[in-house]
């Protein structure tokens, strides 16, 4: 527990009284000044421990001040807190306590200390040469401990100049990892540069988990306004590429979703990055339509009369996730009724905007819109928001049920289905009325999950866990299980065509909460093992042979002989291993 600095602090004090003959004296009319102000630095609470206690003792005594005088304030006010401390430490560790944990006390306690004291001014005023700055930092951040306080007091702190060199230096350290706080970062460019790279790449580098990630990115660029700019902006650029531009393209219209949820008007931003500012009109009514999240016949009207001329403006602007969500819930939202005179309109802009591609010349400006698939997608959205428009029943959707399964085959059909079909089976009634064992709403879904893997699977999953979780007081116990292991089975069906890793994570949190009926999870793991077969994914493994290895789960299942596809199951994964 000793430290060293203090006989090297003695080395260089020595070296100083013995060059100090060389040095040229205080001016005399300074003289009273240095010895106000070494007798007030003298009369502090352990001042002798203080690293300029030699250089201020030569300049009291060069001013005239008496040695006696120096050693008497500086013994009257000696407290040997740091000594005191260090035979505390000694102590603890005679009676028993382990070297570690006595330090981490120790740290704990000064970090408290330094945060309820910390004056950020005289910070500023301590480190004004960033070459002292550098060098102190380079000792100070080699131990967590201290950059763990560096990153508490910048949270407290943001104004201050010597914090944010500090995170500066950290960053450029190789530590901008630990910068969790995005209030720190945002101050930095350097430092939130590095953050948002690192949040990117985690993003792509999910294939199944994708969601946190793009969660984790969504936060990091939404912190603030000029966070948002910034992010959007390098996003866009990166959209530009050939290789992967699509994904940033993607990347960036989450992002503002995340947004738009959070109460945030990006409206503005989004519409002055987007170019849309050259077509003064098309940006009017998109920006009003945007910024009130509704739809309205004026700017329909407009934006149609743009769109069906013979120079259209670029699709990217009304390919705005917002604008095509609105679009969809027009047409396909259980409840809302479209104008008949002005339908036409809605569905055009929703079908140019799903299905005209468009490509550059490669001399000049302008545009090829390919508009081939424009009436096919227009007729299967007109077919498909007639029949869910007219089918309030199972019986009646029958009818049309071969009909709907060729429109869902147009992504934005399978889109606006997945809408209507959301708002019609979580009314509180629909599984009281619903008499049949297998819904052919559920039906559409199945449909919807081969047709359009793995792009829609994330939608249909969220609605089966909100039905799976939501509460069905009005039927009997069993019909409740009943309608919770069709909707099991609905999960399955997803894992069939590809959505394994979310399905199972879903099911493993059923069980560490332990909120769901055994038998349910019993019926899964039944479901599932009758499925699968070797060879297992490593991640597939980690996530179900948990739920396997669950005595409580399986125990029924197994067999002594070990002929059973559970035990099959869990000595196949133990043999991998």
């Amino acid at each position: 527990m000793e430290n060293d600095h203090d006989d090297e602090a003695r080395v260089a004090g020595d070296r100083q009284f013995e060059e100090g003959a060389d040095r040229p004296e205080e001016p005399l009319f300074n003289a009273q000044e240095v010895l106000d102000e070494c007798i007030s630095n003298f009369a502090t609470t352990d001042y002798i421990m203080e690293p300029g206690i030699y250089t201020n003792a030569i300049r009291f005594i060069r001013a005239g001040g008496g040695p006696e005088l120096a050693i008497d304030l500086l013994s009257a006010n000696y407290m040997a807190f740091a000594q005191m401390v260090n035979i505390m430490a000694e102590w603890l560790m005679v009676a028993g306590m382990q070297n570690a944990d006595v330090q981490a006390i120790i740290e704990n306690n000064a970090k408290i200390m330094v945060l309820k004291t910390f004056d950020p001014q005289k910070a500023d005023m301590m480190f004004n040469d960033g070459d002292s700055l550098r060098c102190w930092l380079k000792e100070v951040c080699e131990h967590f401990s201290c950059r763990s306080l560096i990153y508490q007091l910048a949270e407290q702190y943001p104004a201050c100049l010597m914090l944010k060199r500090a995170i500066q230096f950290i960053s450029d350290s190789g530590f901008e990892g630990e910068i969790k706080a995005i209030s720190i970062a945002a101050q930095h460019l350097g430092v939130f540069s590095r953050i948002l790279k690192a949040s990117i790449a985690e993003f792509l580098s999910q294939r199944e988990n994708w969601q946190s990630a793009l969660e984790e990115c969504a936060k990091v660029v939404c912190y603030g306004q000029h966070t948002f700019v910034y992010g959007q902006v390098l996003l866009q650029m990166l959209s530009r590429k050939s290789k992967g531009g699509f994904i940033m393209k993607r990347l960036s219209q989450e992002i503002t979703k995340h947004a738009l949820k959070s109460q945030r008007n990006v409206t503005p931003i989004t519409m002055a990055l987007n170019g849309s500012s050259r077509y003064a009109e098309v940006c009017a009514s998109l920006s009003f339509v945007l910024s009130r999240n509704a739809l309205n016949t004026a700017d329909i009207l407009v934006l149609f009369r743009h769109y069906s001329s013979s120079q259209p403006p670029p699709v990217e602007f009304i390919r705005n996730p917002q604008f095509l969500d609105l679009l969809v819930g027009a047409l396909f939202k259980v409840g809302v009724s479209t104008e008949e005179e002005h339908k036409s309109k809605y569905l055009y802009l929703l079908g140019y905007a799903a299905s005209v591609v468009e490509k550059p010349r490669k001399k000049g400006v302008i545009r090829i819109a390919n508009r081939e698939e424009l009436n096919d997608t227009i007729c299967a959205i007109e077919k498909a928001h007639s029949i869910c428009n007219a089918s309030h029943s199972s019986t009646e959707l029958l009818r049309h049920i071969k009909t709907l399964f060729s429109c869902i085959r147009f992504p934005v059909v399978a889109v606006g289905v997945i809408r209507w079909v959301q708002d019609t089976v979580t009314e509180p009634s629909y599984f009281k009325i619903c008499t049949e064992s297998y819904s052919l709403h559920l039906a559409l879904l199945d449909e919807v999950a081969v047709e359009h893997a793995p792009l829609l699977h994330d939608q249909i999953l969220r609605l089966l866990i909100h039905l799976f979780e939501s509460q069905q007081d009005e039927l009997e116990i069993l019909e409740q299980l009943e309608i919770r292991k069709m909707l099991l089975d609905r999960m399955v069906h997803l894992m069939a065509n590809g959505c394994v890793v979310p399905v199972v994570q879903y099911i493993g949190r059923c069980c560490s909460q332990r909120n769901t009926d055994v038998s349910l999870i019993r019926y899964f793991v039944a479901e599932v093992l009758d499925m699968v077969s070797p060879e297992y994914s490593t991640e597939f493994v980690q996530l179900f042979l948990p739920i396997v290895e669950n005595e409580e789960i399986t125990g029924s299942m197994r067999d002594k002989n070990g002929n059973d596809p559970a035990s099959e199951f869990i000595l196949h994964c133990k043999a991998l291993n």
